[in-house]
């Protein structure tokens, strides 16, 4: 056997992954990026490290989250070439923006067979190969918007959200059989993701919902200016990666520190004001029509 410490990270091909896969290869790790694309992950991925194109410790497997057959391909690949990974992150994601009222349906499933079904499938499919291990851990990303709701995200929150509450339920299964899980709750990060150009928008600034739309993009674009830096995420990554206890929760950034200790320290009234406050959104009623108004519009049909 090579020796060599594996992770399988999902969507390594940039962002988070990219830094991450990165750092742990120059750290002695086996970096296994489960992508959509092998060709541009990998070289994305060697131009960062300096990796030869034969280095065993840098692995392309092709997966496709939104694909029951890829997920399955994928998890046989890695264990043919690799064996069984000592670490399984689920970082793979996508961002999309607009309201409840103005995101499709098909939307809400891509989001969550992207950060829910097509993990649960992937962990699946490595689990009997970590029980028969005995060891393992299983990272799963998570973000802000995973702690709490989040206004025009409802579809990515609600997502994250469900992956958290899977992470909770999986560490009391897999604990008796020496496999721990980890969440990791991001802040804001500076990658594509938070950009236009990696955000799909549903979002209509000429609609009942315009004046949220612009308050609340006015500050995201605010907080994009201070955003962390990708290579301080993976830093991070790397020492959950040592983690021993079967259940931990990580905030990695100010801001997710500071949102973990409101969140729990905050009864849900005050952390949905202060969430309103901070969005600049309008007060409760503010926006409705108001009942005068529409007793004179009922009267004069």
């Amino acid at each position: 056997m090579t020796g060599y410490r594996t992770v399988v990270i999902t969507g390594a091909g940039r962002g988070l992954g990219l830094a991450s896969a990165s750092y742990l290869y120059a750290r002695g790790w086996r970096v296994v990026a489960a992508v959509r694309n092998v060709e541009a992950a990998l070289a994305a991925l060697r131009e960062a490290t300096g990796a030869a194109d034969d280095d065993p410790r840098l692995v392309g497997v092709r997966l496709d989250l939104l694909d029951q057959r890829s997920v399955e391909t994928a998890a046989a690949t890695v264990r043919d070439l690799t064996g069984t990974p000592e670490v399984l992150v689920h970082n793979a994601g996508i961002a999309a923006a607009g309201m409840v009222e103005e995101t499709p349906m098909d939307l809400w499933q891509k989001m969550f067979a992207t950060h829910l079904f097509g993990p649960v499938a992937l962990t699946r499919a490595l689990l009997p190969g970590m029980r028969a291990a005995g060891a393992g851990r299983i990272v799963l990303i998570s973000s802000a918007g995973g702690v709490r709701g989040m206004p025009a995200i409802a579809a990515y929150s609600a997502a994250k959200g469900a992956l958290e509450r899977w992470g909770e339920a999986l560490a009391g299964e897999v604990a008796p059989f020496g496999i721990g899980v980890t969440v990791l709750v991001t802040g804001v990060f500076d990658t594509e993701i938070i950009t236009d150009s990696g955000t799909t928008s549903f979002r209509d600034f000429t609609g009942p919902y315009r004046h949220l739309h612009t308050s609340i993009d006015r500050r995201g674009r605010a907080a994009m200016k201070i955003a962390n830096a990708p290579e301080k995420f993976a830093a991070a990554l790397a020492a959950a990666l040592d983690d021993r206890g079967p259940y931990l929760r990580r905030a990695v950034g100010a801001d997710a520190v500071s949102l973990l200790v409101s969140n729990r320290l905050l009864p849900a009234r005050a952390m949905h004001q202060i969430a309103r406050l901070a969005m600049g959104l309008p007060r409760f009623r503010a926006m409705a029509a108001s009942r005068t108004h529409k007793e004179a519009s009922s009267n004069h049909g």
